[in-house]
């Protein structure tokens, strides 16, 4: 028969959280929800992320535990520090944030690869109930091997929240209002002299009328997924100009081995008839 455990036992590991599991070392981040740190895990011997939360058990915890996918930061434990503040612990993420990480990047390809990037974890949540509410280049990171990661759940709690300039008009927490976001983001991505194709995107994934935005970012990255495959996108109807040059661009190397052999017959007729 296994004997059992101990009150006392019991206690002491039900108060195994907070600073005596988890030294924080630094904080690395602060905003309305509390305060981020930089801490030492020192019972798997690993350095984690700890968010320490004003008051109340942090509904961000709830919400991104059950969003098990890799582009959201996974929580790995949750309790109390010993100054009677909330926390939860996640992984510990290193790398750049997207408004930081686009200063270095400037490739047009690589940023709407990123972009699309974002949209997956994005439809993930959305397909289990959960709109991010906030999302914004501030809250997205790109990790130091390229990982694209989704930041911030705690505000898909807080009716009316969000970010001036990245939530829509009409302040409802439906997928549309992500899509309104996302393609906020997408235009900080673009350059001033964007291609048409692209700027009529954006123009639909923040209509003011949440009816003629992308039902989902699943739409939205699909959009830019056929504009990187060089074919032309549902927002954006092409002008004959375009579609000649959107086509030369997509088939460039055809059309150059095309015009090699032309070249080739050409100068073999030219010195096959010379006297």
């Amino acid at each position: 028969m296994t004997p059992s455990l101990s009150d006392a036992i019991l206690r002491g590991l039900q108060t195994h959280v907070g600073e005596e599991r988890y030294r924080l070392l630094e904080e690395i981040g602060r905003g309305g929800m509390g305060v981020v740190y930089r801490a030492e895990d020192s019972v798997l011997g690993r350095e984690v992320a700890v968010k320490a939360i004003d008051s109340g058990l942090p509904d961000e915890a709830r919400i991104t535990a059950r969003l098990e996918h890799p582009g959201i930061v996974p929580v790995h434990d949750a309790g109390v520090l010993h100054d009677g503040r909330p926390f939860y612990a996640m992984k510990l993420v290193r790398g750049q944030r997207l408004d930081v990480w686009m200063e270095k990047e400037t490739g047009l390809t690589a940023r709407l690869s990123v972009f699309r990037r974002i949209c997956e974890p994005v439809a993930f949540a959305h397909a289990h109930g959960v709109v991010h509410r906030d999302l914004k280049p501030a809250n997205i990171m790109i990790a130091s091997f390229g990982e694209v990661l989704v930041l911030d759940w705690g505000v898909a709690s807080q009716p009316g929240a969000g970010t001036p300039g990245f939530m829509p008009p009409e302040r409802e927490a439906t997928p549309r209002a992500d899509v309104f976001a996302l393609g906020r983001i997408l235009a900080t991505l673009l350059p001033a002299k964007a291609p048409a194709a692209l700027r009529s995107i954006c123009a639909k994934a923040v209509d003011a009328r949440a009816d003629e935005r992308y039902a989902s970012p699943s739409d939205l990255a699909a959009e830019v997924d056929r504009y990187l495959a060089g074919e032309p996108v549902l927002a954006h109807r092409e002008s004959l100009p375009e579609r000649a040059a959107r086509l030369a661009s997509r088939h460039k190397t055809l059309l150059a081995l095309i015009g090699a052999y032309v070249l080739m017959r050409t100068a073999l007729i030219f010195f096959s008839w010379r006297p």
